[in-house]
């Protein structure tokens, strides 16, 4: 069965990615601009001034290497900042302002992204029955009816996440996030996945 089509799908709600959205939205990064707040963090006061430039460029590279760590790989070194356990890791050199912003923010980040993470498992459990890939089948199989044809090997990544408008968005090469409410709707889901599935396989 070596020329059977393979397609792997992770779901997750990846800690590192919540710290990373949890710092975003603490330190008024606007980029990406299409991705909306997380739910239960406090937005801020509109006249708090928002990060520099420097602080969102460094921020999106540090994004990108959260999001896809193969596909965006550190062009230096990098270390561990203190404060985040082992969950997040800058460039020696090049991300100075990025890491002295985010310093006041370890704990708060950290118990938002573990909180959100421990909420995901508990709630797919009892959402699924701890069957979170029988959407991604029916999916496919609607998918390879429509078109006729098996779907291609593919690789796709799932982040299912707290955030405050409901809806799907891509947020890398193989990745997309999906609002957790939206991921628990089995009819609104199976629709809303078909289209990414659909452009990889």
């Amino acid at each position: 069965m070596a020329d059977k089509p393979q397609w792997l799908i992770r779901e997750d709600a990846s800690v590192p990615v919540l710290v990373a959205l949890a710092l975003r939205q603490e330190l008024g990064i606007r980029v990406p601009d299409d991705l909306p707040s997380l739910r239960n963090l406090p937005v801020r006061a509109p006249d708090a001034s928002d990060a520099t430039a420097e602080i969102e460029t460094q921020w999106r590279e540090y994004w990108d290497m959260t999001v896809e760590p193969r596909a965006h790989p550190s062009s230096g070194p990098l270390e561990l900042i203190e404060g985040f356990d082992t969950l997040v890791a800058l460039p020696a050199s090049g991300a100075e302002q990025l890491a002295s912003a985010i310093a006041p923010h370890g704990a708060s980040a950290l118990r938002y992204a573990r909180d959100a993470h421990d909420h995901y498992v508990g709630s797919m459990k009892h959402h699924t029955g701890g069957d979170a890939y029988r959407a991604y089948a029916s999916a496919i199989a609607e998918f390879e009816r429509d078109i006729g044809r098996r779907a291609h090997s593919f690789e796709l990544n799932v982040q299912v996440l707290p955030f405050s408008q409901r809806g799907i968005w891509w947020i890398g090469a193989l990745t997309v996030a999906v609002t957790d409410g939206l991921r628990r709707d089995i009819v609104a889901f199976d629709a809303a996945i078909r289209p990414v599935i659909a452009e990889l396989a």
